[in-house]
C-alpha cells in the first residue's frame, strides 16, 4: 500500500515529484523518499513520516536532475524509518516498490553469497541487488525480464539506472501501475489520481508487463520481453482540483457531501420520466442468474452484508457474502448461474482483485461496484456499476460507503423487477421513496451538535459496542469500524440478539453502547435486547428514527433521531450519526482524521 511516482523530463523534476507524492499520501504516509539522476550519480533523500518532512529537507530543495522517482510508504517489511523508506539504491540502480516479495528471504541469501550488502529490513532491497547482479551479464530488457521472473509475490516498480540516464523502467504484477504522457516528458504512477495534475492521457500496465519510459516515447513489453502495443486512454479531469475547501478535514467535507453522492447516484440510474431503473448493457439475462455472491473487504464488506438483506428481501435469488481475503483460499464450487459482485472504493483492493481474477479464470459472471472506473477491478470485470461519488481522500470511507450501498440497493430493485419478484406497484413505491433520500440525508446531517457532546463519553471509555438487528446489523459493524479507525478506541459491532450468547460478559458499569433500533420489523426485539444491556450498567446511546411513539425506557443515556423513511432506506440515515461520532471522537483526541495510523486508503497488498 505505497505510492509511486516517476518523471522523465527535459526540466528539473524534484518539486513536481514532491507535489505528486502529496497526492499519493492516502496510499502511505509513514515515510517518503525521492531519487534523481544528475552528474552521473543517483541522488537519494529519504525521511520518516509525512511528505512535508521530505519537502523541508534542504537536500531535496537542492536536488537537480530531469529524471527521478519518488515514493510514499505504508510499511510491510521493516520499521517505518528513513533507512527502510524507499527508494532503495545500489551504486547503479534505484528502486521504488509497492507490494510484497514473498521469496525475499531466499533471494537475500543468494545475493549475500554473491557479495551484496544490505542496509535495510525491507523485502524491496532484494530487487535492487537482483537487478544490479543481472546487469553484469544482461542488457536492460533482459535484466528486467530475468529479475521479474525471479520474484514471487506482488509488485509495482519504478526503476532508474546510473548508466542509463535517459530512462525509467516500470513493471507490474498484482499491484496497479500507470504511464502518463505529457509534452516532452512522460510519467509513471501507482494510480491516475497523482498523474491527473500533469496529464489525462494514460496507459495502464497489465499483470506481467513492463515498460521503458523516455521523455519523448514509451515502449511496452510482455513478460517474455517482447514489444507490445498499448492503448492510450483519455481521462476526465473533473476531480483534479478536489480540495478541503472551508472544511478542517477531507472526512468532514465528505460526510457533508453524502446527500450529493446520493443525488448523483439516483440521477445516474433512475429514469424519472419512465419510472424505471436504467442499468444499460447488462450482459446477462435474468434467467441465467439464480444466485449472487457479494465480495469485499472492510467497509466494502459491510456494504455487501447490507446488500444481502436487500437482495433477499427484493428478489428470490440465493445470496452469499464473502470476505475477499478468505474467498480465494477456500475450495470454491463455481457455478455458471452465479453472479459474483466485487465491491471496492478504489477498485485496486488486492484481496478483492485476487478474488475477481480467480472468478475470471473460471469464466464466471463478474460485476464491479467501484468508485474509480479506470481501476484494475473495473477494467477486468465483465460489467461495471460506478458509484459516482467523486474523489474520496479520507482514509476512513464515508461517502463511498453510501455510494456503494445505494448502487447495490438499486441493482436489487432492478433485478427484483425484472424477475417479477417485486410487484410493479411496490417497485414504483420504493422508487418514489428512493428519490426523497438525498433530502432526508440532508436533514439527518443536522444532528451535529448533540453528537459532539456525546463523543466525550466514548473517548473516556476503554471500549464500546454497537448493536443492531436486520438491516441495522451491518451498520453497527460499520459504526464500530469507523470508531476504531479514527479514535483508536476498541469497538465491536454485534447482532443485538447475540449479546446473551457471550458478549454480554463484556458489559460493565458506564460502558457506552450504541443501539440501532429504527422502527422496523426488528424494533421490539432490539428494544428488549437494549434493556438487557441497560440492566448490566451500560450507558446506551439509542439511534432510531423519528416517530410519534416514544421509546418505553427511563434508563436510556442519550437518544439520536434520524429522519423517517421506509425500512429499506433507514440504513443510509443511521450511518450518518455514526460517522460523525467517530469524527468528533478523533477530533477531540487530536488525531489525524484523514490519515489514521497504520492504515492506507488503497489497500494494494494482501
Amino acid at each position: 500500500m505505497c505510492g509511486i511516482i516517476g518523471i522523465n523530463s527535459s526540466r528539473p523534476v524534484s518539486s513536481t515529484i514532491i507535489s505528486s507524492l502529496k497526492k499519493l499520501e492516502y496510499r502511505g504516509y509513514d515515510s517518503a523518499g525521492i531519487a534523481t539522476l544528475s552528474n552521473n550519480e543517483i541522488n537519494e533523500v529519504k525521511s520518516e513520516g509525512r511528505v512535508d518532512n521530505l519537502e523541508n529537507n534542504l537536500l531535496v530543495q537542492k536536488m537537480e536532475g530531469t529524471i527521478g522517482i519518488g515514493h510514499v510508504r505504508w510499511a510491510t517489511h521493516g520499521l517505518p524509518n528513513s533507512i527502510n523508506a524507499h527508494p532503495h539504491s545500489s551504486q547503479n540502480v534505484s528502486v521504488v516498490h509497492n507490494g510484497i516479495i514473498e521469496n525475499s528471504t531466499l533471494l537475500k541469501k543468494f545475493l549475500i553469497s554473491k557479495g551484496h550488502k544490505f542496509k535495510s529490513q525491507t523485502d524491496t532491497e532484494v530487487i535492487v541487488h537482483l537487478i544490479t547482479e543481472n546487469l553484469k551479464t544482461e542488457n536492460i530488457v533482459n535484466s528486467i525480464k530475468k529479475t521479474l521472473k525471479s520474484l514471487h509475490g506482488s509488485f509495482a516498480l519504478g526503476i532508474i539506472f546510473k548508466d542509463q540516464p535517459d530512462l525509467i523502467v516500470g513493471a507490474r504484477r498484482g499491484s496497479p501501475l500507470a504511464v502518463g504522457y505529457g509534452p516532452n516528458e512522460n510519467y509513471l504512477g501507482s494510480d491516475s489520481y497523482a498523474l491527473k495534475a500533469m496529464t489525462n492521457k494514460i496507459t495502464y500496465l497489465n499483470d506481467g508487463e513492463f515498460c521503458i519510459i523516455k521523455k519523448d516515447h514509451v515502449e511496452f513489453f510482455n513478460e517474455d520481453g517482447d514489444k507490445i502495443n498499448k492503448k492510450v486512454l483519455e481521462l476526465s479531469l473533473e476531480d483534479e482540483k478536489y480540495d478541503k475547501g472551508d472544511y478542517k478535514h477531507f472526512m468532514a467535507k465528505e460526510i457533508e457531501e453524502q446527500p450529493t453522492t446520493l443525488k448523483n447516484g439516483i440521477n445516474e440510474y433512475v429514469d424519472t420520466l419512465n419510472n424505471d431503473i436504467n442499468i444499460y448493457n447488462f450482459p446477462w439475462k435474468t434467467n441465467e442468474i439464480s444466485s449472487i455472491t457479494l465480495i469485499g473487504c472492510g467497509t466494502a464488506y459491510h456494504s455487501c452484508l447490507l446488500a444481502k438483506y436487500w437482495f433477499e428481501e427484493l428478489t428470490s435469488l440465493d445470496v452469499n457474502v464473502d470476505i475477499a481475503s478468505e474467498f480465494r483460499y477456500r475450495k470454491n464450487r463455481f457455478k455458471k448461474e452465479t453472479l459474483y459482485i466485487f465491491v471496492s472504493q478504489s477498485g485496486e483492493t488486492a484481496d478483492t482483485y485476487a478474488a475477481l481474477d480467480l472468478c475470471n479464470q473460471n469464466d464466471m459472471k463478474t460485476c464491479a461496484v467501484v468508485n474509480v472506473i479506470e481501476s484494475s477491478i473495473a477494467r477486468d470485470s465483465k460489467f461495471v456499476l460506478p458509484i459516482h461519488c467523486g474523489t474520496e481522500i479520507g482514509v476512513a470511507s464515508t461517502k463511498a460507503f453510501l455510494g456503494q450501498i445505494l448502487i447495490l440497493y438499486i441493482l436489487a430493485l432492478k433485478l427484483g423487477s425484472l424477475r417479477k419478484d417485486l410487484k410493479k406497484e411496490l417497485f414504483n413505491e420504493k422508487l418514489k421513496d428512493l428519490k426523497s433520500l438525498p433530502k432526508l440525508a440532508e436533514k439527518t446531517l443536522l444532528t451535529d451538535n448533540k453528537i459532539q457532546t456525546i463523543s466525550n463519553t466514548f473517548n473516556e471509555a476503554k471500549g464500546s459496542m454497537f448493536l443492531g438487528r436486520g438491516f441495522s446489523f451491518p451498520i453497527a459493524l460499520e459504526g464500530a469500524l469507523k470508531l476504531k479507525e479514527l479514535s483508536y478506541i476498541h469497538a465491536e459491532g454485534y447482532p443485538a440478539g447475540e449479546m446473551k450468547h457471550g458478549p454480554l460478559a463484556l458489559i460493565e458499569e458506564g460502558m457506552p453502547v450504541v443501539v440501532l433500533a429504527p422502527r422496523d420489523n426488528y424494533y421490539k426485539k432490539t428494544i428488549s435486547n437494549m434493556q438487557e444491556v441497560i440492566a448490566r450498567g451500560a450507558k446506551v446511546l439509542l439511534v432510531t428514527n423519528r416517530s410519534k411513539d416514544e421509546v418505553v425506557s427511563e434508563n436510556i443515556w442519550e437518544k439520536i433521531e434520524v429522519e423517517s423513511a421506509n425500512e429499506d432506506l433507514l440504513p443510509f440515515l443511521l450511518t450518518i450519526p455514526l460517522q460523525k461520532l467517530a469524527y468528533y471522537s478523533a477530533l477531540k483526541k487530536g488525531f489525524d482524521i484523514d490519515k489514521p495510523r497504520n492504515l492506507a486508503k488503497s489497500v494494494t497488498v494482501e
